[in-house]
């Protein structure tokens, strides 16, 4: 799944990394800080839906919408 975010700098991602280290799980995503729509890659084995994912997101204060 891959998600349009404003999760902008490595700061944003250590941030963010509690909320979806649970959710998807560790090493299950990653952020793509260079790309200018700043795109969260996850990929999931745990069966969680696009709403799980942006709702980890928005949980640690940012914002998610897929693509």
């Amino acid at each position: 799944m891959q998600f349009k975010t404003n999760i902008k700098c490595d700061a944003c991602v250590a941030k963010v990394t509690p909320y979806l280290d649970k959710a998807p799980g560790k090493d299950a995503w990653k952020v793509d800080t260079t790309n200018p729509d700043k795109i969260l890659t996850v990929n999931d084995d745990k069966g969680l839906s696009a709403a799980d994912v942006i709702k980890q997101v928005e949980a640690a204060g940012y914002k998610a919408s897929e693509i």
